[in-house]
């Protein structure tokens, strides 16, 4: 056929799917194949995975690949695929609410609707939220390479970014903004809000006369939405 068509010879894989397609086959697409056997993701490890990460969730991954003798990145993969948890700030956690999440959620709803009754307007004039916001300053010094003149015995600029996180603790109710607290750190959980609470009542006490009287509900939020609840002041 190549002495006879030359260059127009149809090739090797054209005359294969010819001769296919002669024989009855329909589709393009490639044979499935068995593939490598799966030795390692299995039920058992994931188990185990997930009884070593719900126990530390700052846990590293070749820490537990060490103890199952497996590779990292199957761990990582029964981490992201079969438990569907993924990594924030140094911490594990899942992507989706966890059945005992679920139930507290579930919980704390019903505890709100049987406190709101029909007072729902009475209610929601004692709730104060309280919350962490934050912001980041970034201060861009010149390099020295970029500038044109620099005077004798001045102080040269720092060749790198120089980075400044502020956070804030905020209180605010229907009626606005109660108080404003700016402090520096990054890392903010309900043991130091539950010290900042005094403040806040101090707020109540001079800016809504009266509603600490009717009792004040402390209502927190966090960046993760299973960390909320309400903490009653009286």
């Amino acid at each position: 056929m190549v002495s006879v068509l030359q260059e127009s010879a149809p090739s090797y894989d054209g005359q294969k799917w010819a001769r296919l397609f002669q024989q009855g086959r329909e589709s393009c697409e490639d044979d499935p194949r068995a593939g490598r056997p799966v030795t390692v993701v299995t039920e058992e490890n994931v188990r185990k995975i997930e009884k070593f990460v719900l126990a530390d969730r700052r846990i590293k991954l070749w820490q537990i690949a060490e103890e199952l003798q497996i590779s990292k990145e199957r761990v990582g993969e029964i981490i992201r695929e079969h438990m569907n948890m993924k990594k924030i700030s140094v911490r594990r956690i899942p992507k989706m609410l966890t059945p005992f999440d679920k139930q507290r959620r579930l919980q704390t709803n019903k505890d709100f609707l049987e406190l709101v009754g029909d007072n729902i307007d009475g209610i929601c004039d004692r709730i104060v939220t309280v919350d962490k916001p934050f912001r980041s300053i970034r201060k861009l010094n010149r390099s020295p390479c970029s500038e044109r003149k620099k005077e004798k015995g001045r102080r040269r600029n720092s060749r790198f970014k120089s980075r400044h996180r502020s956070l804030w603790r905020q209180f605010w109710d229907s009626e606005g903004v109660l108080l404003i607290d700016y402090f520096k750190g990054d890392y903010y959980e309900w043991p130091i809000l539950r010290e900042f609470i005094g403040s806040g009542t101090r707020a109540v006490v001079q800016k809504r006369r009266g509603k600490l009287s009717r009792g004040v509900l402390f209502y927190k939020t966090m960046h993760l939405s299973t960390r909320r609840g309400f903490r009653g002041r009286p």
